[in-house]
């Protein structure tokens, strides 16, 4: 059995850990907009492929037996070009989707980054940017001051708001200080899901502080989708007994 797992999330590096452990063949797909990436047990390629045709041509190069896409939840064009080329050659494919968050007090939900934005003004005026270095520009002409946490510097670097570059997991004790520190008053966060990003939440609860949440894109019809590690590996192991 050999597997292209689309990754660059802790989900994904889990469930390489758990193929290559039970004799699964697993080359893990980064990205690459990241540096120093935390890389996962098996072979690794990093970088695009050129759209669903450049998908196609690679995966047509390099024979696999299925798809599992574990990328981030916003990653949203890769997960259509992966569901249209392993259509276009007739491969398996699995979606691993880590559940989003639930509704918490006093969260304010947007469809986007600028719906995010056009909300803030009248929830605070200290903001916590916490989606990463995309969408940024989106939230540049609030006129409120803004802190914006991302593992990688934008470029070009923004000249409206602070940066902190850091990579998390960060603790409930780090952000409740980080806001405090910064005096912030409204959180701003995508609906990433999972426990590792969830500590902010908690903080920005036990500080009252309003949330902003932009909810996630909707995944294509059709996919077969589980929603952790251990379930995509089970789904694998299936389709290698078949």
């Amino acid at each position: 059995m050999r597997v292209l797992l689309l990754g660059g999330t802790g989900e994904a590096r889990e469930l390489a850990r758990l193929l290559v452990a039970g004799g699964v063949e697993v080359i893990s797909s980064l990205a690459g907009r990241t540096t120093d990436a935390r890389r996962p047990d098996g072979e690794i390629r990093v970088g695009g492929f050129g759209g669903v045709d450049g998908l196609i041509a690679w995966l047509q190069a390099h024979p696999v037996d299925v798809v599992v896409d574990a990328t981030h939840p916003f990653a949203t064009r890769m997960t259509a070009n992966a569901a249209a080329a392993t259509t276009h050659l007739g491969l398996r494919f699995l979606v691993l989707h880590r559940p989003g968050w639930t509704s918490g007090d006093d969260w304010h939900w947007a469809d986007s980054p600028a719906a995010a934005a056009e909300l803030l003004p009248g929830l605070g005026s200290r903001v916590f940017l916490t989606i990463g270095r995309q969408g940024l520009d989106d939230f540049a002409t609030t006129g409120l001051w803004t802190l914006a946490r991302c593992v990688d510097p934008p470029q070009p670097r923004p000249s409206w708001c602070e940066l902190v570059l850091a990579r998390g997991p960060f603790s409930e004790t780090d952000e409740l200080q980080l806001l405090k520190q910064h005096r912030i008053d409204v959180l701003v966060t995508k609906n990433s899901g999972g426990p590792a990003t969830a500590p902010k939440l908690r903080a920005a609860q036990q500080l009252h502080l309003p949330v902003v949440v932009i909810r996630r894109p909707p995944l294509p019809a059709g996919l077969d989708v589980v929603t952790s590690s251990p379930q995509a590996f089970d789904w694998v192991m299936r389709e290698a007994r078949s």
